[in-house]
Parts: structure tokens; sequence; C-alpha cells
């Protein structure tokens, strides 16, 4: 073994037993978040009390599902049959969006048990409805009974809260739909909890809903819903992605990006790049709530991605899905490289240049990347990879010293940190250590050239791709503040 080889191998060692008690540590989370989600508060809520503080009257809930399945407000407005002199808005009517794709096959029965403690027009499944969908047709709706003097169409549209059944990246999709009220002046916004059925469920865990899907779930939905119905509203930054490619290359787009068809630099005020591009470019926007990631993490999650497209059987649920991506993670390469080139080659200072601008700040300023570092990630909650603190909890001194302030969810800025190798990593998803502190930034700037290397792989919200990268040309990637926040139910 080369001498290299062997210093490898050594960290690799102490990685797997990290990686190893990592695997345990998130099974047992998993289970203890379970039986706390249970509880006994949702079987001293009456079911019928409940029923009567968020069940909307028949024909506003008739008229709102209506207009979704048929993608024509109009016609629903009209077919309305309207008699609210006698009926009133109820004290916190909801609505709940279902991804009935997520949970270990949860989500139908979860949809039929709030169907039964709602009404079935109320509970929407992802898979037949789209939130955006819901926003121009059923929302449209109550205000446009609401503008023909409908009191309590309007008492409604004014009260409404929404709850998403799934993961983070379901809850992002349903934020990202409800996002386009502030773009068109529509408020008020309403504001959205969380039943967590996903695998991470970092969203859900920032904001007090919990890590996973309950054992006694039946009682713990009563609960989900009153609390909805009676949290506090609390705010959530979002965050701007804009990618610039050379046109030409091939990319298999996560549902988080989307095209943009027009795009001029002069015009765009979320970009603003100084370097050389070529003569024609492909341009791509999405919008992300919880972190943004360059490097092996983004890989390792591609692979596991990858993986689970074409075994679809082996997502059984929430813990075999972390089991299973810890366990791919070890063969990516991240702990234990073939030294085929100079180790140093596999940094990403090879490929990345890193721009941020500080608070208050006008001006673009160039952060070295450590040579150590394959991972980036730009963080907007505290929350990551399952209820990991890889930022963690850094003393005043500290904070002051480094120019840095408590990280919040609302704060108007993202945290930068790196992750080295494998065993690095294993050590930070286990709370032994935190990440290595790169910066605090209000916006970044990310460009990405070639070279010995043919691709970078990029997540967002856990939804990754790779990205094919040029020795002539850079791709970059550029990430500001949304103008205006997201509203959150606090599940505490």
């Amino acid at each position: 073994m080369s001498g290299s080889a062997a210093m490898e191998a050594e960290p690799a060692a102490a990685a797997a037993q990290a990686a190893a008690g990592g695997k345990v540590v998130a099974a047992r989370s998993s289970i203890w978040e379970s039986i706390k989600g249970c509880g006994l508060a949702g079987m001293r809520i009456d079911k019928e009390e409940l029923r009567r503080m968020i069940l909307m009257p028949e024909y506003l809930r008739v008229a709102m599902a209506l207009a979704v399945r048929s993608k024509d407000w109009n016609a629903a407005v009209t077919t309305a049959n309207r008699n609210s002199d006698d009926q009133a808005a109820p004290e916190a009517p909801l609505v709940v969006f279902v991804n009935s794709r997520s949970g270990g096959r949860h989500g139908p029965t979860l949809k039929i048990r709030l169907q039964q403690l709602m009404a079935e027009e109320q509970v929407f499944d992802l898979s037949d409805v789209k939130p955006s969908d819901f926003v121009q047709y059923g929302l449209t709706c109550l205000e446009k009974l609401a503008d023909l003097g409908d009191s309590c169409a309007k008492a409604t549209r004014a009260k409404l809260r929404v709850i998403v059944a799934g993961g983070d990246g379901t809850v992002g999709w349903v934020l990202g739909a409800l996002a386009e009220l502030f773009v068109h002046k529509r408020e008020p916004i309403p504001p959205t909890g969380i039943i967590p059925l996903g695998t991470g469920n970092d969203l859900a865990r920032s904001f007090d809903w919990g890590g996973s899907f309950p054992f006694a779930w039946r009682s713990a939905v009563k609960t989900t819903l009153y609390k909805s119905i009676t949290g506090p509203v609390c705010r959530l930054d979002s965050w701007h992605v804009v990618a610039v490619t050379p046109d030409g290359e091939s990319i298999e787009l996560p549902h988080s990006l989307r095209r943009m068809e027009k795009f001029a630099f002069g015009q765009d005020q979320d970009v603003d790049i100084d370097g050389e591009l070529p003569e024609k470019i492909s341009c791509y926007e999405g919008v992300y709530y919880n972190y943004f990631s360059i490097g092996m993490d983004a890989q390792v999650a591609h692979g596991f991605h990858q993986l689970r497209n074409k075994k679809p059987y082996l997502a059984q649920g929430p813990i075999a899905n972390k089991l299973i991506y810890s366990s791919y993670s070890c063969t990516q390469g991240w702990f234990c490289t073939p030294c085929v080139n100079d180790p140093g080659l596999r940094g990403l200072k090879n490929i990345l240049r890193l721009y941020i601008k500080r608070a208050n700040c006008a001006d673009w300023e160039q952060i070295l990347v450590p040579s150590s570092v394959r991972a980036i990630v730009a963080l907007n909650l505290q929350n990551y990879a399952s209820g990991r603190h890889p930022w963690g909890r850094p003393d005043p001194e500290y904070l002051e010293k480094r120019g840095f302030v408590e990280a919040h969810a609302d704060d108007g800025l993202l945290e930068i940190f790196g992750i080295k190798q494998g065993w690095h990593a294993s050590f930070v998803m286990t709370e032994l250590i935190s990440a290595k502190h790169i910066a605090q930034a209000a916006a970044i700037k990310m460009e990405i050239r070639g070279g010995q290397w043919k691709q970078a792989y990029l997540q967002m919200d856990g939804e990754p791709w790779k990205q094919p990268i040029l020795k002539d040309f850079s791709t970059y990637v550029v990430i500001r503040r949304v103008p205006f926040q997201s509203l959150m139910i606090s599940g505490k």
C-alpha cells in the first residue's frame, strides 16, 4: 500500500465506524420522534369540535373543488349555491395537500383519515391536483365570491390556513405556489403547517412539527390539525437560484429548476456576471428553502436517487431511506478514493470560484475555497440532513470574532460551510464536530469551470442534478434572497 493510500485508509476506517454510529443515531432519532409525535393530546381533542372549527360551508368547499377540478373558477362561481346570510365562516378553515407517494405508503391512508376529520373537498391529493391549480382556480373562486358580496367567502379566504403532508420537497412545492399570491398582490397569504412524511423533514423540524410520521398517527393527526389552527405564524426566507450554462450541454433538470425562456443580463437584476460567456447560453431558475450544495454530497444524493428510481421497492420509508443513503455514501469514493491522481485534485477549489455579498454591502467579495473541502453547502435552516446541525451553535465570542451573527431561518443570510472527506462528514453528521465555517452571505455567486473535471454535482433541497462543465467557458450559479418571506405555522 502506498503512503498516501495508507494515510487515507486510516481516516476511512474511522469514518466507517462513525458512519455506522450515524445510522444507529438516525434510526433511534426517528423512532423517538415517532413516539413523541403520538402524544395524548390528539385523544383529548373532540373530533366534532375540531370539525366545527375547520370545516367550510358545503357550498364553498364544493365550489372550490369544482373550480380546481375543471380549471374554471368562473363556472364554479356561477353555479355556486350561495346562501351566506345564514352561514358563518369557520373559526379556522383548513386546506390540506397530501403527497400520497410520501411516507412509506402512508399517504393514501392518511388522506382517507383527513377526509373523515374534515371533508373530501378540503383534502387535495398532489398526484391529482397541483398546488398552482389550487391557487389559480380554488382561491380565485373564493375571492370572486367575496367580490360579489359573499361575506362568508370573504371571511373564509381571510382566515384560511394550509397543511402539507409530505417531505421537504413537497412543502417547497406548495410554498412556491403560494408565493405567487405575493407576486400578484393577492393577500393575505395562507400560512402553512406540516405533517412530515419525507426522509429528512428538515423544514418540519425547523418549525417544530417533528421529523417523522408518528406511530399512533390516527390520534396524532387530530393534534396536528389543532396545532395548525392555533399555532403562531413565523417567517421563512426563500432563495432564488439562477444557473447560466453554455448552450448545448444536456441537463436532466430536477423538479426544482425550470428553463428561463427570456433572459437579458442588462435587465435581470438577480444576476450580474462579469466573466466571458459563449454566444449561446441556457438559463435555469428555481427557489429553495433549505439548502443548496455542490460537490460530493450532491454526487451521493444523485447516485441514491438514480438507485431509488431503478429499484423503487427499496424505498420503504424514512428509516430505510436513511440507512440506504448512509450505505450508498460509502460506495461513492468519499471515504476511500483511489489515489491515481494527486489527492489535491479532488478538492472543489479546482473547479469553483466563490463570491459573496455580505449584509448591507453591494460589492461581490471573493472567498477562497479551502483546499480540503469537497462539498460546500449554503444553508438557510438550522436543520440539515435529518435534523443535524452542521453549523453548530457557536458561542457569542466566536461569532463576534468571525463577524457572524446567530443563524435564523428569517435573518436574510445563508450559512456557508464546507465538508471534507467522508470521515469528516460522518463526524459532522453525528455532531461530534461542526462543519468548516466559510462565511455568512446575503447573496452568493459560484463560477464553475472544468479542466480534468467534466461534470459537477449540485443539489437544491434534496433534488440533485449532474451539471456538465467546460474548460473554455464557465457555468454560473447566482443565489439571492426572494424579496418576500413565506409564512409558516409553528407546531410548538
